[in-house]
């Protein structure tokens, strides 16, 4: 009788087992656990909702939404964003809450966009053999401030710049 109940516990779902286990039975949890067959460390893992995960929602909900304001924010700034709203938070729990949501920055080096295309080698098979039989440029721009001593530098240069004959001195 005992082994067909037992036969019949097994092919029950976990999830039902574990709605057997009372937290506040007289039974110990070890024992319940062990009489519907469920590993203590299924039903330890299992999560219930409490204030620490009404808070993480919050949490979460706010990050969301000034994240959706604001996408460059990363965990530093999102930090003091939510200090000024009230909730003293570790950067590190924000950086996790952040990552679980799939807002962390990172770096995209290795991501290509879609439209990328992979333009074809034509030096493939050249042989070099001689200087100056194969020249490169490269395009690269970059724009950068203009800082007050690279203006005072480039006025310098153009006041340098004067004609030949006044900057040559005649000891005649």
């Amino acid at each position: 009788m005992e082994l067909d109940w037992l036969k019949k516990v097994r092919t029950m779902s976990s999830e039902t087992r574990m709605g057997w286990i009372d937290r506040e039975a007289e039974l110990a949890l070890a024992r319940q656990c062990e009489l519907s067959g469920v590993a203590r460390a299924t039903f330890y893992g299992r999560k219930v909702l409490s204030e620490e995960s009404e808070g993480k929602l919050l949490l979460c909900r706010l990050i969301d939404e000034e994240y959706t304001r604001r996408p460059f924010y990363a965990s530093r700034r999102m930090v003091v964003y939510l200090a000024r709203q009230g909730h003293a938070v570790n950067r590190k729990r924000v950086q996790r809450l952040m990552r679980l949501a799939g807002m962390a920055l990172g770096p995209t080096t290795s991501v290509k966009p879609p439209d990328h295309c992979v333009h074809p080698d034509l030096l493939r098979g050249v042989e070099v053999t001689r200087p100056n039989q194969v020249w490169s440029t490269d395009m690269t721009y970059f724009r950068m401030p203009v800082t007050d001593t690279q203006r005072r530098s480039s006025w310098a240069r153009r006041l340098r710049r004067v004609p030949l004959e006044r900057s040559v001195r005649h000891d005649g």
